[in-house]
């Protein structure tokens, strides 16, 4: 974004934004009007094998990092969003929290969920952190972004969820979250994203009865 087009959305916002606690009117990840709502997240991704032939992989990252601003656009323009740190800790709280992993957000393209233990979804100092122990290698959507994450091709995470509270800067320029709800939303492996400061690792669990860890470790901001 340039600063002209940041200056320009920003004036814009002071004379029609009621009052700062007001969420962003058609937030969304990219300028033109079909983008998606999604923060993104780009991520470095390293895929390895762990000791043992067990065959499962296992997935950690981070599917946003806390304290850190990316790009987003509303009805009136670019501005920066952060993400408050512990800002998902009511919802991620909840005991019938629902959120899959997914590819691209294709909710048909589910590789992992929380609801049935195979998607671990806490907050650390970093960010959200992202837990799913026991990939299995054999289901199709799996099979397909496995390699391309192995060879760097797809590296870049984005999570999908309803903003409860929030507050724009004195100078509209800046939004930041302070808390969100994911409940029924989603972590995805996405082919671009906005955040530029992620890491990511995949590897094969050693077997059933002990599994290691694959690590996606993502240094995002977004």
């Amino acid at each position: 974004m340039t600063a002209t087009s940041l200056a320009a959305a920003a004036a814009a916002r002071a004379q029609h934004v009621r009052q700062r606690a007001d969420r962003p009117s058609q937030r969304r990840c990219a300028e033109h009007a079909a983008a998606r709502a999604a923060a993104l997240v780009p991520a470095r991704i390293e895929l390895r094998a762990a000791d043992g032939d067990g065959g499962l992989l296992e997935f950690n990252g981070y599917a946003t990092v806390y304290e850190h601003g990316y790009e987003m656009w509303d009805y009136y323009g670019p501005y920066t969003e952060i993400v408050s740190a512990g800002a998902g800790a009511e919802s991620l709280a909840r005991g019938d929290l629902d959120v899959p992993l997914v590819l691209q957000h294709n909710q048909l393209r589910r590789i992992a969920r929380t609801t049935n233990g195979s998607l671990e979804l806490t907050e650390d100092d970093n960010g959200l952190s992202v837990h799913a122990p026991s990939l299995d290698p054999a289901d199709h959507d799996v099979a397909y972004i496995a390699p391309k994450l192995r060879a760097g091709l797809i590296d870049e995470m984005s999570f999908a969820f309803r903003i409860s509270s929030g507050q724009w800067s004195p100078d509209y320029t800046e939004y930041r979250i302070n808390r969100y709800d994911i409940h029924r939303g989603d972590v995805a492996i996405v082919g671009y994203g906005a955040n530029p400061a992620t890491e990511a690792t995949l590897r094969t669990a050693a077997a059933p009865s002990s599994r290691a860890r694959a690590l996606l470790e993502i240094a995002l901001a977004r």
